[in-house]
Order: C-alpha cells, then sequence, then structure tokens
C-alpha cells in the first residue's frame, strides 16, 4: 500500500513568433500573394541551410533516445552528432559529478573540432548545454531547449519541480542504496510515455532504468551562462508532455521564460517516445528551432 501511495503521490507530482498574415479584405489579394511568396522563400531558405546539430539526452536514457531523431534530421542534410556524456550508456557511474557531465560534452566539441553548433538538450539535459555553453561559446550557433530544465543561477534540477515531489525522489534515492533514482514503472507510462503503447513505453524504461541522483540535485553556478545574451536561444515545447505538472511547474513558460529572449517551437509529443515515433516530425520542429 505503501508503494502504492508513493506512485500515486509522484504521478499527481509530475503529472518571438514569425507569422505571415494575408489580408483578403477589400479584394487585397496582392498582400496575400505577398504574403504566400515570402512563407514560400522563408521555408525554401529553411530547406537549403545546413545545420550542425549536437543531440544531448535528459535522465533516464541514454545516447539511443535521438537515435530516429538523427536519422531524420541527417535525412534531411544536416550534420548530427549524439554523444554520451559521462556516467551513462555503458559507463554507468552511479557517482557521477554535473562537472565530469559537463567536461565530457565540452572534450566531445573540442575533440571533432565542432564550430557553429545547434546545441540541443532535452530535459535534464538542459542544464548540461547550459554549462556547456559556458565553457564553447564561441562554437555554439544556438541553443535549443525541448521540453528543457533551466534553472536560475544558484539552483538545480529538482530546484524546479514541486517540493512534494522532490522529497519522494529524495526517498527514492535514499532507498536505493547507491544514490540513484528509479522511477516506478507506472509513473513512467503515464507521465513520461503517455503517448506511447504499454509495449512501447516498457522497451523506452528498460534502456535506463535508474538514473545518478547527485547531478539532478547540484546547486548550479549559472551566472556566466546568463550573461550569454548574444548567443540566440529557443524553447521546443512539447504539448502532452506531463512529466512536469501543470502550471506554475509546467515546461512552457514556467522554464522557458527563464531564457529572457528566445523562440518558441510548439509541437504535439510526449516527454519519452515521440523522438521514437515521429522522429520527421521532432526533428521538423528542431529544424525550425535552429535556423537562422
Amino acid at each position: 500500500m505503501k508503494k502504492m501511495n508513493t506512485m500515486l503521490a509522484l504521478t499527481l507530482a509530475l503529472g518571438t513568433a514569425f507569422s505571415v498574415n494575408a489580408v483578403l479584405n477589400n479584394g487585397n489579394i496582392a498582400k496575400a500573394e505577398s504574403s504566400a511568396e515570402v512563407t514560400q522563400e522563408m521555408n525554401a531558405t529553411q530547406k537549403k541551410q545546413k545545420m550542425t546539430f549536437v543531440l544531448i539526452h535528459g535522465a533516464w536514457a541514454d545516447a539511443s533516445y535521438w537515435k530516429e531523431t538523427a536519422k531524420s534530421l541527417r535525412k534531411a542534410g544536416h550534420t548530427v552528432h549524439t554523444p554520451e556524456y559521462a556516467g551513462h550508456g555503458a559507463n554507468f557511474d552511479a557517482k557521477v559529478t554535473h562537472e565530469e557531465i559537463t567536461k565530457s560534452v565540452v572534450d566531445y566539441i573540442k575533440k571533432n573540432n565542432l564550430h557553429d553548433v545547434v546545441l540541443v538538450g532535452h530535459s535534464f539535459g538542459g542544464t548540461i548545454i547550459a554549462k556547456v555553453t559556458e565553457q564553447v561559446p564561441n562554437d555554439i550557433k544556438r541553443l535549443v531547449f525541448l521540453d528543457a530544465f533551466i534553472p536560475k543561477d544558484g539552483e538545480s534540477m529538482m530546484d524546479q519541480v514541486p517540493e512534494h515531489a522532490q522529497k519522494i525522489f529524495e526517498s527514492l534515492r535514499d532507498a536505493s542504496g547507491d544514490n540513484t533514482i528509479t522511477l516506478p514503472f507506472p509513473v513512467f507510462r503515464e507521465t513520461f510515455a503517455n503517448k506511447a503503447t504499454l509495449e512501447q513505453a516498457k522497451e523506452i524504461y528498460a534502456v535506463a532504468p535508474k538514473e545518478p541522483a547527485g547531478p539532478m540535485f547540484e546547486k548550479l553556478d549559472l551566472k556566466k551562462f546568463y550573461s550569454f545574451e548574444n548567443i540566440p536561444k529557443s524553447y521546443v515545447y512539447q504539448t502532452e508532455d506531463t512529466a512536469l505538472p501543470p502550471a506554475p511547474f509546467a515546461w512552457h513558460p514556467a522554464q522557458s521564460s527563464h531564457l529572457g529572449l528566445y523562440r518558441l517551437i510548439v509541437t504535439e509529443g510526449d516527454h519519452m517516445s515521440t523522438v521514437h515515433n515521429k522522429p520527421d516530425l521532432i526533428a521538423e520542429k528542431l529544424i525550425e528551432a535552429g535556423r537562422d
């Protein structure tokens, strides 16, 4: 009964745009046609512009999270990197720190001599790309946050969730015996993979059922990140993502508003399964978020 109450509590806890408007009144067809031409030019420019994406996954995942979406981006002619960061994937380490995670991504960018990078962070990955940017700002063309956490200076990722949810995460961490957090599958299924079939949800969950807790609770010095007002930023909001509960904690605008000036891209999707089930859609939205 206690386990069921914990799962229920956690489930409840987690539970500048540009438009071209054609003026058709008073027979003003010329303006409508002109607007359509501008839209066509924008789409053509978007297709011609080739970008270098570096995709950073979030918690309870590994680099394979991006497999299908990376394929769609490459099919569209873009260069895509999906590095695995420290303490995750095959080299799982429950004691990994946020600094070590950040360094592993920075080292990857330097080792591969990457420039003009569209750096994408999903969920917990938002905290990673913020810290990475502090170390290689001249190599970043644009930051894209996909339903991602963006803590204020001095805050942690965990500070972004409701207080009662924080206490539940702390209980799961303390009960693990190795400083990790394993989400109960019913919580993952209903709040992280709510658009997936049961079979798909189980497959996604099995990839990385436990997560090092330390980096999620680390308070981050983000003064330098917030000083980079000249680096463009975008936020991609998936409307069916219930990994964070509704306002005041929802991804948008609760997290996106921390960015100051940013481009908002809105699409359908949940937290973990849409990148697998509709990769062309997510790729399209990342392109819209990353383009000039």
